[in-house]
């Protein structure tokens, strides 16, 4: 039995999640990978079965929260210590995934925090990292770098008390927020980062749904 479970959400990944499966194999031999295909429409499903142990298939495209939280389902129900999770289009270098993970020694939940440096990060993502990271902060009063990254390491305990809710990129915001303010403690670990894959964040709508979730918590703290 493994006690780390790696979580990939991929839409439309069939070009890149092998590397990105293949390079967790390397780096966490013995780590159960688990692959949750957002209603692709192209052969995500066919890859992901082919090098992965887990597939989990959900029909229609529903979004990164409603990915990760089929997945985490699967994680818990193996019996898991930890789960790391790791975006499926090559973004993150899974090399960096057992210093995610040797973090959690001190930490309940650690953020791969990308750099955010011009020329590194486009400028839109940067502009909205930025934001939301320090309207996080803000509410849970602690510095938080990268409030939207999609490469972290989390012990089972934050997941099993989540009641996160959001289908889409709103869902890893609020799901750090109630992190934060159950007592779970946060780290952080700078990773380099390639920008090359499309991304699938719609810039305007899913920067509304961040902004509202985040002023929603931020209205329960006033109360």
């Amino acid at each position: 039995m493994t006690d780390v479970a790696c979580v990939i959400p991929a839409f439309d990944a069939a070009g890149t999640l092998e590397a990105v499966a293949s390079g967790l194999r390397a780096s966490l031999p013995n780590a159960m990978l688990i692959a949750v295909d957002d209603g692709s429409s192209d052969h995500t499903y066919d890859v992901a079965q082919g090098i992965c142990d887990r597939v989990v298939r959900l029909d229609v495209n529903h979004g990164k929260g409603a990915a990760l939280r089929a997945g985490f389902v699967v994680a818990l129900d193996a019996c898991v210590a930890s789960v790391l999770t790791i975006d499926a289009d090559g973004q993150h270098d899974p090399a960096r995934a057992p210093e995610l993970l040797a973090a959690l020694d001190d930490a309940d939940v650690v953020i791969g925090a990308r750099e955010r440096t011009r020329g590194v990060m486009p400028i839109g993502r940067r502009v909205t990292n930025a934001l939301a990271s320090a309207a996080v902060g803000a509410i849970v009063g602690v510095p938080v770098p990268d409030a939207q990254s999609g490469y972290r390491a989390l012990r089972r305990e934050v997941l099993e008390a989540s009641h996160a809710s959001g289908d889409r990129y709103e869902y890893e915001t609020e799901l750090l927020i109630e992190a934060v303010r159950g007592g779970f403690r946060i780290a952080c670990v700078e990773v380099p980062t390639v920008y090359g894959a499309p991304s699938h964040f719609r810039t305007w709508d899913d920067s509304l749904r961040v902004v509202r979730t985040i002023w929603r918590h931020r209205a329960r703290r006033v109360l």
